[in-house]
């Protein structure tokens, strides 16, 4: 595992009104990806942005496009949100009927394959999977809902899949996504991820405090 946390905004806590300001403040201040939670009113409750939001804010910045897809079905999109300049998209096995395939058309649009595992979804689909995928993220609350509470017994979920990571000798990256703060991101760490989504704790204070937030989340 890199010494280096990777920490992923979630631009839903940015201000839209100014969305492309906000992106271009976060990297400068030292986010190492860019998280962009797509939500369809259909997987999730909530609706968010698609591909065309994606396609314009690409401007904005050379991170890191780490898209997240609460959306279902899956593979009649990928290729949009593909050409729109995502650079990891992560899909919810429930989804697709055949995930290995979904990644198999991710990895054929020049993508980083990512996996979602909801706090109910069993570690056990990855045994499959795993080989395909660039990252695994783990859902510390329930998808599509926002003010929740880190969820600490997803922990030991953390753990079990950082070991199955390190059995397969390869770089997959471990994020963990849901009540990501001061107080949860070295939790989080210690159990093995070695990416953080954070909204709320990267935006918060304004873009004074943004470079600030990053480095507390860090933990350096």
């Amino acid at each position: 595992m890199d010494n280096q946390i990777k920490i992923s905004p979630s631009i839903l806590s940015a201000d839209f009104s100014c969305l492309g300001n906000e992106i271009e403040e976060i990297d400068n201040a030292g986010a190492d990806y860019i998280h962009v939670d797509v939500m369809d009113g259909h997987y999730v409750p909530n609706i968010t942005i698609g591909p065309e939001v994606i396609k314009d804010i690409r401007k904005c910045t050379n991170k890191v496009f780490d898209v997240h897809l609460m959306i279902e079905p899956v593979n009649p999109l990928l290729e949009n949100f593909a050409k729109a300049g995502s650079d990891i998209i992560t899909f919810h096995p429930e989804a697709e009927k055949n995930p290995k395939e979904t990644l198999r058309i991710i990895k054929g649009l020049g993508c980083k394959t990512g996996i979602s595992l909801n706090p109910a979804t069993h570690l056990s689909v990855l045994n499959d999977l795993i080989e395909e995928l660039d990252l695994i993220l783990v859902m510390t609350v329930i998808p599509g809902f926002g003010g929740q509470s880190f969820m600490d017994d997803q922990l030991v979920k953390i753990e079990s899949i950082r070991k199955m990571i390190d059995l397969t000798g390869k770089k997959i990256d471990l994020e963990v996504d849901g009540g990501i703060n001061f107080e949860t991101a070295p939790r989080a760490i210690s159990a093995g991820a070695d990416v953080l989504v954070a909204g709320t704790a990267t935006f918060k204070g304004g873009k004074t405090k943004y470079k600030e937030n990053i480095r507390k989340l860090r933990g350096s």
